[in-house]
């Protein structure tokens, strides 16, 4: 009897084991933890990210006990002043999701102790193979409270269809877009091939050129109003490399995106967001309406110099907000799954975004993307990922009122100085009205 008794003790423990001291997960399959997820990756129910969360739903989220529901989708600006309200509890706000799309600002204003610790649910080993720009971005005061999902960064997008008649005229290469220099050459050779149009529409002309001082080995200097240092004579040195084909009109500052440019023929490239991709389509239709097929060509953005480049970096992550352990587990389960190799290839190609696992980066080569445009803006993608520097920029509360007020004042000037230039005036003292623009939107005026 004692024998039957001391093997069932036996049988008892090793099950103990099995089932819990191996496993001390918070999680019950026959209990299923809600989670309520707020995101900004499309404002349609057939968001890709909601595909996927159904996909999750229906695979491991049944097998662990885990419902991922999105109840909110918006902007980026929305969801911050979203969650600042439910934080707040002010009238007529939204409970606090358990899950949402957030940056390193988003946490200042909540407070990284009121967010799950994601180094608590990864380990070191795991952690390592991501981006680790993108983990450090999210990390604040020792808090992984940003977990990178994907980023966004910017390319050159090319009307190849365009571009390859104006080549054969002039014999310009893609290979002079490798350069700013060589771009610039570019810019002024198409004003004269095509009569006097521009070259290239602009989506983010200030970061570029903050950019370009980044290259040139100066670190850009700001001010107590979130804006530019303007006494800085490596910030209007950058400037004025820009803003002289700007004056000339071989480049212009972009309508609100540059995509519906190029697709009306107005400009023959443009400099904009990688998310761009979706909202191309393959066919252009020019003033005089006829039409042809775009073959849209994707680069990487020209290079500053023969030194170190710099890759901009923009995008949220995921942050979860603290309440119990379960759900803490809950989001951090999905994350890892949402982020792994191929499925986070899938996810950011559906989206526009780029990925933040090595292994997804790794298998960009022989992914089987669903248009040749994607294809050739990853490609890009891989490309200044090798041979730029990552650079996620300073975010400030105020920067974007300088931007909004910058972009339509140059708008308005711009084609005046434009003509001008055709007239023979000085193209270099032209851009220094822009300068002078630049200056008085820097004070606050208009």
């Amino acid at each position: 009897m004692k024998k039957i008794f001391l093997c069932l003790l036996a049988l008892v423990i090793l099950f103990s084991c099995m089932t819990g001291c191996s496993d001390d997960s918070k999680l019950n399959p026959k209990k299923p933890v809600t989670l309520s997820m707020w995101h900004i990756y499309g404002e349609q129910t057939d968001s890709p990210l909601n595909q996927l969360v159904q996909e999750f739903n229906a695979t491991v989220g049944k097998e662990k006990g885990i419902v991922i529901k999105v109840t909110n989708m918006m902007t980026t600006p929305d969801l911050k002043n979203q969650l600042l309200a439910a934080k707040e509890g002010a009238p007529g706000a939204p409970s606090m999701p358990d899950l949402f799309s957030s940056r390193p600002d988003t946490v200042l204003n909540l407070g990284a102790e009121n967010l799950v610790d994601f180094n608590d649910y990864f380990s070191e080993e795991e952690l390592s193979q991501y981006v680790q720009e993108f983990v450090n971005d999210g990390t604040i005061d020792g808090h992984l409270a940003v977990f990178p999902v994907s980023r966004s960064t910017r390319a050159l997008f090319i009307n190849d269809s365009l571009f390859y008649r104006f080549a054969k005229d002039t014999g310009v290469s893609y290979e002079m877009l490798d350069t700013w220099e060589g771009f610039f050459e570019v810019a002024a050779k198409y004003y004269e091939w095509s009569g006097g149009k521009s070259f290239c529409a602009f989506d983010y002309l200030i970061q570029n050129v903050e950019y370009d001082m980044l290259a040139s080995g100066h670190e850009p200097v700001y001010n107590d109003a979130d804006w530019y240092d303007t006494s800085d004579p490596n910030l209007k040195a950058s400037w004025m490399k820009f803003a002289v084909p700007l004056a000339k009109g071989h480049i212009v500052v972009s309508d609100k995106y540059a995509n519906t440019q190029i697709m009306t023929g107005e400009v023959a490239a443009g400099v904009g967001s990688s998310a761009a991709i979706n909202y191309y389509n393959d066919t252009v239709t020019y003033p005089d309406n006829t039409s042809e097929k775009m073959n849209l060509k994707v680069l990487p953005l020209p290079k500053t110099g023969s030194g170190e480049q710099f890759m901009p970096v923009t995008g949220t992550g995921f942050s979860a907000y603290k309440t119990t352990e379960a759900k803490a587990e809950a989001a951090a389960i999905f994350l890892r799954w949402l982020t792994e190799g191929e499925r986070n290839l899938d996810f950011v190609v559906e989206s526009g975004y780029m990925p933040v696992h090595d292994s997804a980066f790794e298998a960009i080569d022989g992914y089987e993307f669903p248009s040749p445009a994607h294809k050739e803006l990853f490609s890009a993608v891989k490309t200044m990922r090798k041979e730029y520097t990552l650079t996620i920029r300073p975010e400030f509360t105020n920067y974007y009122n300088y931007v909004e007020a910058l972009y339509p004042a140059l708008k308005k000037l711009c084609p005046a100085l434009q003509e001008r230039a055709d007239s023979g005036e000085d193209a270099a003292l032209l851009a220094e009205e822009t300068w002078d623009l630049f200056l008085e939107i820097s004070k606050g005026g208009d």
